[in-house]
């Protein structure tokens, strides 16, 4: 027997929804049945992206949204809320990368360091983004009774990866973020999770030289790159009523890409 997920007519907000992960997670949601507020700081055609998600079953909005400013942030809660009642899902998932080692050494000298503005672009982001995305319907959530906060994560948060000091801090902060929120929202009836996606075959990802690929799949013990599907599935499963006991934890989908390496 199907169980149901308990995810009709809930509210949805997906940051970093126009593309790749994003979007199929806001799709997922919406095929739900879930009202979903799909934000990003640009979308080549927000019309069409609110029509697909209505299309999948589910009410939408798009609404541009720098992730870093509180401001736009809290302005944009507001939106939500006066359109449709309240916030009950937050799905944390924008981020950049601006990779580069932090000391690139060749013929004895030193070629390039990391810059301050490619670490603090990432940390703006991936980590201030998600901080000041969870304060701002944090506190709508507990006005309302509670809610789901489902922040994004990555196996390199767990055990690092060369050129990504940036990336992979953040991905760690993430991590311990969701922890200690967990612990003090919990009490508020707010479950807080994360996700860890391993390597996920997304636009950005497929563009790379075929070789680079190849070796993702190599390392990966199931024997191919995820689907953003995989990813989306992972964040309606915890949003959904079926892991109404699942709380401050870290969940890695990565076709076992750690235990690969």
């Amino acid at each position: 027997m199907k169980r149901e997920t308990g995810l009709k007519g809930k509210v949805v907000i997906v940051t970093g929804a126009a593309a790749g992960i994003g979007r199929v997670t806001a799709l997922s949601f919406a095929a739900e049945g879930a009202k979903v507020a799909a934000w990003d700081v640009v979308s080549n055609d927000p019309d069409a992206l609110v029509a697909s998600l209505r299309a999948a079953g589910g009410d939408a909005m798009f609404q541009q949204v720098n992730v870093t400013n509180a401001a736009e942030v809290e302005a944009a809660v507001s939106t939500v809320i006066e359109t449709w009642g309240g916030v009950h899902v937050l799905v944390n998932n924008a981020g950049i990368l601006r990779d580069g080692l932090l000391v690139k050494y060749k013929d004895g000298a030193v070629v390039s360091t990391m810059s301050d503005e490619q670490f603090d672009a990432v940390i703006n982001v991936n980590l201030k983004g998600v901080f000041i995305c969870a304060r701002a319907v944090a506190t709508r959530m507990i006005a309302g009774g509670g809610g789901v906060i489902l922040n994004a994560s990555s196996v390199v948060g767990l055990y690092g990866n060369f050129g990504q000091t940036n990336y992979a801090a953040t991905k760690a902060a993430v991590i311990n973020m969701t922890q200690t929120w967990a612990r003090e929202l919990g009490k508020y009836h707010i479950r807080v999770n994360a996700v860890a996606p391993g390597f996920i075959a997304t636009e950005m990802v497929q563009a790379m030289p075929p070789k680079v690929l190849e070796g993702m799949v190599a390392k990966t013990p199931v024997g191919r790159m995820g689907r953003p599907e995989d990813i989306a599935d992972a964040y309606v499963w915890l949003a959904s009523d079926q892991a109404s006991f699942v709380h401050g934890t870290c969940i890695s989908v990565d076709g076992g890409i750690v235990i690969g390496t």
